[in-house]
Parts: C-alpha cells; structure tokens; sequence
C-alpha cells in the first residue's frame, strides 16, 4: 500500500482543494470523510476512485477496505487533517467522482420530490435529505442559491441517503414548468391568504413539495408558481418551525 507522509504531497494538495466548488470543477471530483459515508458511496456503486486512510481506521476497517478494487492510500494524521473539514478528523476518506447530472428532459416526473429554495444551513439540508429519504421520496432538487450537496458539512449531516436517492441541482421554476406539464401538482410553504392547511390535502404518489429560505421563506416568482400553498398551524406560541421540522410534518403527510 502506498503511504503519503506529507501535507504539501501535491495530490494531497489537489484533493484539500476538493472542499471548495471551484476545485471539485476543476478535478471533477469530490471528497468524503468517515467510514460511513466512504462505504455508503461504495456499496451504493458510486465512482469511488481512491481510499485514503490513516494506519488507526485501517485497522477498524481492514476486511472492507481490502475488499474494496480501487487505490487505497495510508495517509498520516497530519495529511488527515489537512484534508479534513472538521477539527478532529476521523482519518479515512473517499475520493470521488462526481456523478453525471439528469436532466428533466430524463426523468421520470410522476414521483414524489422536495424542492430546495435556497435552503443555507447544511444541517437543514442533511435533516429534510435524510427525511425525504425516511419518507421514501424519489429525489432532492437544490435550487439555485441553496448549498451544494457537494459541501463537505452538508455531506457530513446528509449521512449517506444522498445515496439512497437522486439529488439534483437547478432552476427551481424550471423544474416546477416540467412538474405542471405532467400534471404533477407542486405544493409551496408559505402563511399567506390564499394557503391551506397542510392536512387539508390528501395522500399521493406524484407531487413536489417546495421548502424555502430559514429567514425569508420562498421566493415571490417561485409561490407565485406553485398549484397550491401550504401552511402547518401553530398551536402554541412559538412564532415559527425550523423548516426542516416543517418540512418532516408535510412530507410524511403528504407521501402515500
């Protein structure tokens, strides 16, 4: 087995690029952390080109990263941290390739989707991801403005159902045109005049549900779009629901 010792190694270098969008563009590649998500990807038959890990996680995972076909680096602590995105990393990752993009043109709409309206916080991100998932949705859509599935913090919180179904990333008001041409209804989450209650609309198979922004909600030309809006009603005195509790209450009433 190969070992790199040094951080300023020059794929070392190139792979702690991988934390940012404009390197995982540049090397059309991305980077995992943990076991857990490493062999997600693998067992998920993703591209998963290269497996550094330090002696410490090899140890843990021999068996698995023995089975594994493709390169496999021992790395030291030192090359673990800086490749890691968090203070103590735990000293395995996956080099990845990054998937090719579906385009709606391909797919098949009568499913049952979450729409991200720049959604910023990973760990909202992670949590309706893992939810749509529990709820056995069909897929995630990012639109613009939201962070990227790519981010290593909201990789981290994902958990491996990034996985488990398709993300994709785009024009949200595309994306809602291709729903509505295939009578697929798309519900929003706004309080307005015109919105109901959430348990007002019956279970289904085929629909998307768009969640908005932490602070601002969707967007105007976004709910101005949608076939229908929804509200979840407050009893207590909290003046609001984090949205991807929100988000978990709609899904699971709304998915068949």
């Amino acid at each position: 087995m190969e070992k790199i010792v040094s951080a300023k190694n020059e794929r070392v270098k190139k792979w702690s690029k991988l934390k940012t969008k404009k390197g995982r563009l540049n090397s059309n590649q991305y980077i995992l952390e943990s076991w857990h998500l490493v062999s997600e990807a693998i067992n998920a038959n993703q591209k998963v080109e290269v497996v550094l890990t330090t002696n410490k996680q090899y140890e843990l995972h021999q068996n698995e990263i023995d089975a594994f076909d493709g390169e496999v680096i021992e790395i030291t602590d030192d090359v673990s941290k800086a490749l890691g995105s968090t203070s103590t990393p735990q000293g395995i990752f996956g080099i990845v390739e990054l998937p090719k993009e579906d385009h709606f043109d391909s797919l098949d709409m009568n499913g049952s989707w979450l729409l991200l309206d720049q959604i910023q916080d990973p760990g909202n991100i992670g949590t309706m991801v893992r939810t749509a998932d529990a709820a056995g949705f069909d897929g995630v859509i990012f639109g613009e403005g939201t962070s990227s599935q790519f981010n290593p913090k909201v990789l981290r919180s994902m958990q491996g159902s990034q996985f488990h179904l398709k993300l994709l990333e785009g024009d949200l008001l595309d994306w809602i045109g291709k729903f509505k041409e295939n009578d697929v209804p798309v519900y929003g989450t706004e309080l307005n005049p015109q919105a109901v209650s959430y348990d007002q609309i019956e279970k289904q198979d085929a629909f998307a549900l768009v969640m908005g922004n932490e602070g601002n909600g969707m967007q105007d030309k976004i709910l101005d779009q949608t076939t229908k809006n929804l509200y979840i009603p407050i009893k207590g005195k909290a003046e609001s629901l984090n949205v991807a509790i929100a988000a978990g209450i709609a899904m699971f009433h709304l998915k068949k």
